[in-house]
């Protein structure tokens, strides 16, 4: 587990310098190694550049998501459960994000047993739905549970709130008015 900011450092140096680990290669590790921590990080930016380039082939080559899957979205709403990973699913994903990057910084991560939670500030651009290309860096939360060999994602909660909105914006957001409205 990382305590400090000094193994936080080192761990996302190490992500962003090193090859994929043993894990991602089917090759059993001992439970919560840094090395298994900083290839959960450099797999998650690399999954998190596929989904915004819009390249849903290599996403879902590289992701494995569990049967009891959790997602809240970044444009809020109700959690939906599980994951629809058929080829019209994911082509119709490739169509609504395109053109993008990712990049991502761990804020700090939690190990014990078989679950992982990563929370990490995805930063991040493309086109999204239709949208010319800006900044979608989002706030996200990831949970992973070992099942066998590999790490599976059981739950990922995101958020567009990186920059301060302030009291009035967040309280009209809880009331569900639209932004600008109070």
């Amino acid at each position: 587990m990382f305590r400090s900011n000094r193994w936080r450092r080192l761990a996302l140096k190490a992500a962003l310098a090193m090859p994929l680990s043993a894990s991602a290669a089917g090759q059993p590790m001992p439970a919560n190694s840094e090395q298994e921590l900083t290839d959960l990080v450099r797999t998650s930016e690399a999954r998190a550049s596929a989904f915004m380039r819009g390249d849903m082939e290599k996403w879902s080559s590289m992701t494995r998501i569990a049967d009891d899957f959790t997602l809240m979205q970044p444009f809020g709403g109700e959690a939906s459960r599980g994951f629809d990973m058929s080829p019209e699913r994911l082509a119709r994903l490739a169509r609504y994000f395109r053109n993008g990057d990712a990049k991502v910084d761990l804020v700090q991560s939690y190990a014990s047993g078989d679950l992982v939670v990563l929370a990490v500030i995805e930063r991040q651009h493309g086109e999204v739905g239709g949208l010319p290309d800006q900044d979608w860096s989002l706030r996200v939360t990831l949970v992973y549970r070992r099942q066998g060999a590999e790490w599976w994602l059981v739950h990922r909660h995101a958020d567009p709130l990186v920059r301060n909105i302030g009291l009035e914006t967040s309280a009209a957001l809880a009331r569900g008015a639209s932004p600008g409205t109070q």
